[in-house]
């Protein structure tokens, strides 16, 4: 089943409608994160789509992620809870909640903002050239992960 398309205005309402309604209290189902982490966590893929954080992992790491983990990365099957998180995505736990919240918003907006055709071929940080689909289907089921994880 093909996933809601991030550049779609009324699934842009949607994710940021979710986002929204966590607030720095709210528990996940699972996972070690709290709501703020999450949040920052979160704006790291969007922030790398946008060339913002550029940081390539090292080569063994994108060779090894792009052979075996793009299809699964970037298909439409959610993904399984509890799955491990790249060092880079770890955030602290004492990271500003509200700021990464509105920050993780303004980026939901920015991404939609640019449209479908500024992400065909655009290059992935560690999974080389994207389809729009590819990059729709990453970012999205990212985020849609950690949204059901906080409950929303």
């Amino acid at each position: 089943m093909p996933l809601p398309d991030i550049w779609n205005p009324e699934a842009t309402a949607r994710l940021c409608s979710r986002i929204s309604s966590i607030a720095k209290d709210t528990k996940p189902a699972w996972g070690q994160m709290n709501a703020a982490q999450m949040m920052g966590h979160c704006c790291i893929p969007y922030e790398q789509a946008l060339g913002i954080k550029t940081t390539k992992p090292p080569a063994y790491m994108r060779i090894a992620l792009k052979l075996f983990f793009k299809k699964t990365l970037t298909n439409d099957a959610p993904y399984k809870k509890n799955m491990p998180t790249a060092p880079a995505f770890i955030m602290p736990a004492d990271i500003a909640f509200e700021e990464n919240k509105q920050r993780l918003l303004k980026l939901v907006h920015d991404i939609s903002d640019m449209g479908r055709d500024a992400f065909e071929g655009r290059e992935q940080l560690t999974l080389g050239r994207l389809s729009a689909q590819e990059w729709n289907n990453l970012l999205y089921k990212h985020i849609d992960h950690h949204l059901r994880q906080f409950g929303v």
